[in-house]
């Protein structure tokens, strides 16, 4: 039953894509150098899935789970390389510790509220060990992050169950990604206006191998916005350090996936990972103390994945050498980068436990952009 009412919420409370802002690129705001995939989502990284479990409940419960498959098969089993990189730890990401000591992910990766990783990890851990081949599983790592969006949501009452992490694994799926008040984003804050889950993706030229870099990102960090190069944050008047020199305003966090279909080791996968903090410096954040901002990066290519008969033998793994991921970096970068500005040109106005946030004013945004880029 409890499954089922997380369901319901889903499908009750996200609102659907015809109703969504434009996103950046829409907007006419083209963020890089390189083109994005078809749907510029990270799920234009074959085989990788998204699901969101929105809990809007009352005035005071504004928060929810995000859900990231690498593959739609048993995780468990197949196995992906991953790695992690952690720009400013004030935060908490389950997991994390054995990605680096074995270099892969073994579950579906979930966001959520910093109150609620247990329950997430519950509901990770349950859903593996029912899954048809998991009979004898008898340890699991479960792969949760989670930012605090305690000012539009009551986090003290820990509203999520294992049963909205459950769901939200089932609701995974390929194609378009809802994006702004959604999931793990549904109460967050970045840059003093509305956060939340935002997407973007790159596509490298065949003469670069044809690569795909997808990138998910659960905005809720501060700074002085920066659009594309635009220093829209000050032109608006909301931004870090406006009024005094100490100032908690800019603390937060970001959790960014980052997925690849390159062929990348698990130790390349973290360089990877680290390059999306350059998206991160871009929209203007300091990465400042009180911020937890974190980056995993795993890749879904057959020739790295690791099944139980690769792990039991030696083999042998082609693998793209450290000469071919600069491309690869910028990819990263530029896709974290577009994925926050989609993640705010998303989120509208909402009322909470503890008051108001903004949405970004995006025609307002657009004009500062044309402006100040001498469009």
């Amino acid at each position: 039953m409890m499954r089922g009412l997380a369901l319901a919420a889903l499908l009750l409370l996200v609102p659907s894509m015809s109703d969504a802002r434009p996103r950046a690129r829409e907007a006419g705001i083209e963020i890089g150098i390189l083109s994005p995939g078809p749907l510029n989502a990270i799920t234009d990284v074959a085989g990788v899935e998204v699901g969101h479990v929105t809990l809007i409940e009352g005035q005071t419960i504004r928060t929810g789970v995000t859900a990231i498959r690498p593959h739609g098969g048993n995780l468990y089993q197949d196995k992906v390389p991953a790695g992690f990189a952690v720009a400013n730890g004030y935060g908490k990401f389950m997991g994390s510790t054995q990605i680096r000591e074995l270099g892969e992910i073994e579950t579906p990766i979930l966001l959520t509220n910093t109150m609620s990783v247990p329950e997430a990890a519950a509901g990770i851990i349950e859903w593996t060990i029912a899954q048809p081949g998991n009979e004898e599983v008898r340890s699991v790592n479960a792969v949760v992050g989670e930012t605090n969006d305690g000012y539009l949501n009551d986090i003290r009452a820990r509203r999520v169950r294992k049963e909205a992490a459950i769901a939200a694994i089932d609701a995974a799926q390929s194609g378009p990604v809802q994006e702004g008040s959604v999931g793990a984003g549904t109460g967050t804050i970045a840059f003093s206006w509305k956060g939340g889950i935002g997407t973007s993706s790159r596509k490298l030229p065949q003469t670069l191998g044809g690569y795909t870099v997808g990138v998910l990102v659960q905005s809720n960090y501060g700074g002085a916005l920066v659009v594309d190069g635009a220093r829209v944050g000050e032109a608006l008047g909301k931004y870090y350090l406006k009024n005094e020199v100490a100032s908690d305003e800019a603390d937060g966090s970001v959790i960014i996936v980052i997925a690849t279909d390159a062929p990348l080791s698990d130790r390349n996968l973290e360089r990877l990972a680290h390059r999306a903090f350059v998206g991160i410096a871009r929209t203007g954040s300091p990465i400042t103390n009180g911020s937890g901002d974190y980056a995993v990066a795993f890749s879904t290519h057959e020739a790295v994945r690791r099944p139980p008969a690769r792990r039991e033998a030696a083999s042998t793994i082609g693998e793209l050498p450290n000469e071919m991921m600069s491309p690869l970096f910028q990819a990263a970068a530029e896709a974290t980068e577009e994925a926050v500005i989609n993640s705010l040109f998303a989120s509208e106005t909402m009322d909470g436990h503890q008051g108001r946030i903004e949405g970004l004013p995006i025609e307002e945004v657009v004009r500062l952009h044309q402006r100040i880029k001498g469009d």
